[in-house]
């Protein structure tokens, strides 16, 4: 196993998207299409829902490990017409749709949600409430920073509706929370786990992250045995993405090589496997766990499982808005982000424009290859059997695939392919084969984080 570690530890994407972004075609793209693609997607099937993924940036500080977009602030009046933008544009996109959409699923991310207060954030819910209609089987989740999300944070927004929770945990070594910036001891996250039972969430999970600064394989042995006496209904066990490059990303404050090896990286994944499944955990997807009672598993059992940029979710739906600074926007048939300026993008609302600065429209090879990567994703196989699942160049895609079959990662059929047990921890690699435009063009710089 160390020497396929070695091998196949590359830089390559996560696949929230095909094409992924540095794959889309700007010239190509404009809003009138977006918003054609928008309207399609909505009118085909208005009674399926919708997904909303709200970003809220803001942070009152900087955590190393984080890739994501934020603004470091303790200014809290900024919050109120930060709202405000949010809801202006979410009316953007319902004066477009025509119709009340129904909301399947609602994500609030960040940045820091609970940075906002519990009274803002439930403003900014029944905004969006006021021109949509929650579905019966809705799944309205947040992120939580357990050192600053309180009871009245947890309490106001389960009265909106929200019944699911995520803490970021990353690890509770203090050498390894020292070099990430995110101090929090463990009473902090046994009591926001709590408060979130006790008030009556029906999922609370924990984000474990492996490949930290500084971060051994009892570290991560460690994390795992305390998170066992919490035991969290889903599980995000991922590897640390280091991606200081990127324009504002706080990844610098330590060296490369405070980052554990290859080796070990395959040793703390291995270990924290074994274990989380000796407790009962079911392995979903590429880095995900789940207890058998949880939706998240139920969907991977029943086929169901689904990913897009809020990463997995049980279910399915065509359209996904996202509102807010840096979001990105899915319409089946197209991707836009929304410009990633605080200023900027209230501007745009303020003056009546969809905030999006770039995307991609979909041709119906991007749109083949997009089914292929995301059935390997969410159910480790895909089939070519019928006609309308081939793409244009897919004796490429088998050529690519023929050496993953044979380090035994894959078995390849007459007409699918299906990801072996040995295989899923190199399921990145595995969708990379399918990546015609990967393949086609090369990036000439490292843009992606590493497999493994």
């Amino acid at each position: 196993m160390c020497d396929l570690v070695q091998k196949y530890n590359v830089p390559g994407p996560r696949y929230t998207s095909y094409p992924t972004v540095p794959y889309w075609d700007l010239d190509n793209f404009s809003g009138k299409l977006w918003k054609s693609s928008v309207l399609k997607a909505f009118q085909e099937n208005p009674e399926d829902g919708i997904s909303l993924y709200i970003h809220l940036p803001f942070c009152e500080s900087m955590c190393t490990f984080c890739g994501c977009h934020k603004r470091i602030t303790k200014r809290h009046e900024l919050e109120l017409p930060y709202v405000k933008s949010v809801l202006g544009e979410w009316k953007l996109y319902c004066e477009l749709l025509e119709a009340k959409p129904v909301i399947k699923e609602l994500h609030l991310g960040g940045g820091t949600p609970t940075f906002f207060s519990p009274e803002h954030l439930k403003l900014l819910v029944n905004g969006i409430l006021q021109l949509g209609k929650k579905a019966e089987n809705a799944d309205f989740s947040f992120e939580g920073h357990p050192n600053n999300t309180t009871k009245a944070h947890l309490e106001a927004l389960y009265d909106v509706g929200f019944r699911r929770v995520c803490y970021g945990v990353q690890d509770y070594n203090d050498s390894v929370q020292k070099a990430i910036n995110r101090i929090q001891p463990f009473e902090n996250v046994k009591k926001v786990t709590d408060w979130a039972r006790e008030i009556g969430y029906t999922s609370v999970g924990h984000d474990i992250i492996y490949g930290l600064p500084f971060q051994t394989v009892s570290h991560v042995e460690e994390t795992i045995r305390m998170t066992q006496l919490l035991k969290p209904d889903r599980i995000a066990f991922y590897s640390y993405a280091h991606v200081p490059w990127l324009k504002g990303n706080g990844q610098r404050g330590y060296k490369d090589s405070d980052l554990p090896s290859t080796e070990t990286k395959k040793q703390q994944y291995e270990l924290g496997k074994r274990m989380l499944v000796s407790f009962g955990y079911k392995d979903v997807g590429m880095d995900h766990f789940a207890l058998p009672t949880d939706d998240l598993y139920r969907a991977m059992a029943q086929g169901t499982l689904h990913r897009n940029f809020m990463g997995y979710t049980p279910s399915k739906t065509k359209l996904m808005i996202g509102l807010g600074v840096s979001s990105i926007s899915d319409s089946w048939y197209g991707f836009a982000q929304n410009v990633k300026s605080v200023e900027e993008y209230q501007h745009l609302v303020a003056h009546g424009i969809i905030p999006i600065f770039r995307g991609h429209i979909l041709n119906s090879e991007d749109q083949l290859i997009r089914k292929h990567i995301l059935n390997i994703m969410c159910r480790f196989e895909t089939s070519w059997e019928n006609q309308d699942t081939q793409v244009v160049d897919f004796q490429k895609i088998i050529e690519n695939l023929v050496e993953l079959e044979t380090d035994g990662l894959v078995v390849i059929g007459p007409d699918h392919i299906k990801v072996t047990e040995k295989g899923r921890p190199f399921v990145r690699n595995i969708s990379m084969a399918f990546d015609l435009k990967l393949h086609r063009k090369q990036p000439e710089t490292r843009i992606f984080s590493m497999t493994v």
